[in-house]
């Protein structure tokens, strides 16, 4: 997963952006990618003609990433654009969502992998509902790290009584949540005010500009590198005569070191043995870990297919059919008690009986409506399920791989919800 150096690359930072309307959403993502020289000159010549066409005397930058924003408006596209660049530092994924409380569920898809979220408000108008909203849902998502960017500085006059009013009141709203890590940045998107780099306008602020922290904020240890956890996703077992005796397990580390030599079980089954090596593409490496793409080889020649999770001896999940967890539900039709739906966690599938709905949460207020009896499109709630097969997992706020499934439509095939795993 992201925010981790494997050693095999360079350094890999996901987040996501969340904002309202005319936030600057856009126009903070164009700066980045023109500050971070990260556009074509064809590109931004094109921004600034069609900039001057408009008869800005500035260039929109909101040009660069507004490609999108015609086909949803028109309904087409309510998925999440995928954005990336890179600085000699780090390489960046950028999951730029939707703001509207209908596009939750996209919101949700794109800060479950993310190690940073990035919410903006504008100063003028200070928190709204939406904005708390984002921050409940990546803090629900356990983000570990998250921003808030005060944008649009420069139309209160870089007036730090403005930024200060924001602060105190999100850092207050922010104890209610799990926000292990937080930073609030005033910027000005437009002008490039503590984007990239330091504002002279704000000199009474003396924290990191937002590409600084960006660059330098620390996600490796966010991994839980205690717990061994390698789902198996495919079982290489080549024809040729060449490589008759080759027996390897491939699939990505979730939790964990694993290095020849240890010993570990394989579940659901139990049986025990030991690594005779790991390989990393053609290459033989001395540790594995989150989130490398590895093959593991086995010294006895127990039985191991897809969907089964090799761990250690002494610190393996337990299996279980019954699962609480938080839910997002995803479609137009309502989640209801009895419903039967296929159920996806790692690389393991089966069926789940929707045992209850023990609330919906108001993301708003965080009020927990226990009267409820189903889930509309895009509400999240505490449900429990019963799985056809024994699922390896661990909570959400321990493991966010192997805390996670996603609930998918068996008569369409389509996703229906995803969820988080209570402990």
């Amino acid at each position: 997963m992201a925010g981790t150096n494997t050693g095999y690359g360079m350094d890999l930072l996901r987040f996501a952006t969340a904002g309202s309307v005319d936030d600057g959403k856009s126009t903070l993502i164009g700066r980045l990618l023109l500050d971070s020289k990260s556009i074509f000159e064809d590109q931004l010549e094109a921004v600034e003609a069609t900039s001057e066409a408009k008869g800005y005397d500035y260039t929109d930058l909101a040009l660069l990433t507004d490609g999108l924003r015609s086909e949803r408006e028109q309904g087409i596209t309510i998925d999440v654009a995928y954005r990336y660049f890179a600085t000699p530092n780090r390489k960046f994924i950028i999951a730029d969502t939707p703001g509207h409380v209908q596009y939750t569920r996209n919101m949700v898809t794109g800060a479950s992998t993310a190690d940073l979220g990035l919410v903006l408000v504008d100063a003028r108008q200070g928190l709204t509902e939406q904005s708390r909203r984002h921050a409940v849902i990546l803090s629900l998502l356990r983000v570990p790290h998250l921003v808030l960017a005060v944008n649009k500085m420069d139309l209160v006059d870089y007036d730090e009584v403005v930024y200060e009013k924001i602060y105190a009141e999100f850092t207050q709203f922010a104890t209610k949540l799990n926000v292990p890590d937080l930073e609030v940045i005033p910027i000005s998107a437009l002008q490039g005010d503590n984007v990239v780099t330091r504002s002279e306008n704000m000199a009474w602020y003396s924290g990191p500009t937002l590409m600084h922290h960006l660059e330098h904020v620390h996600v490796a240890s966010d991994r839980d590198l205690i717990d061994a956890r390698f789902p198996v996703q495919y079982v290489i077992r080549p024809k040729s005569d060449e490589f008759h005796d080759y027996r390897g397990y491939a699939g990505q580390i979730a939790g964990g070191v694993l290095k020849p030599g240890d010993e570990v079980v394989v579940l659901p089954s139990g049986m025990t043995s030991k690594i005779a090596k790991i390989d990393h593409f053609d290459t033989e490496i001395p540790e594995a870990f989150p989130p490398m793409s590895v093959t593991i080889h086995l010294e006895d020649d127990v039985d191991v297919s897809r969907g089964d999770m090799i761990a250690r001896v002494k610190n393996a999940p337990s299996p279980s059919q019954d699962i609480d967890a938080m839910i997002c539900w995803m479609t137009t039709k309502p989640l209801q008690p009895r419903q039967k739906l296929a159920i996806k966690h790692t690389t393991r599938t089966g069926r789940a009986l929707v045992k209850d709905i023990q609330y919906r949460l108001d993301v708003n207020t965080l009020h927990r409506d226990q009267a409820t009896n189903e889930l509309g499109v895009n509400e999240i709630g505490r449900v429990t399920l019963r799985t056809t097969v024994p699922l390896l997992c661990d909570p959400y706020s321990k493991n966010r791989t192997t805390g996670s499934f996603i609930l998918i439509d068996e008569a369409t095939g389509v996703t229906v919800g995803a969820g988080m795993i209570n402990g």
